[in-house]
């Protein structure tokens, strides 16, 4: 058996643990600005993120690819 270990920056992350991440890092008004959608701008808390990112695959596409910019800082 061998150790592999994936390359991919997402695996074995959860969508709520990212979004966490990129709050504490940033705050609401800084990741509003990067990523301008609603519910990080009018009212923003990770429960009503989570409900609008996984119905949204454009959205989430660039949570994650924010998320993995930060982690190659």
């Amino acid at each position: 058996m061998s150790n592999h270990q994936s390359n991919d920056l997402l695996h074995g992350i959860t969508l709520e643990k990212i979004v966490n991440i990129l709050v504490d890092h940033y705050g609401w008004d800084a990741l509003g600005k990067r990523i301008n959608i609603r519910c990080f701008n009018n009212d923003p808390s990770v429960k009503s993120s989570l409900k609008f990112l996984r119905k949204t695959p454009w959205a989430r596409k660039k949570v994650e690819d924010l998320y993995i910019s930060l982690q190659k800082k």
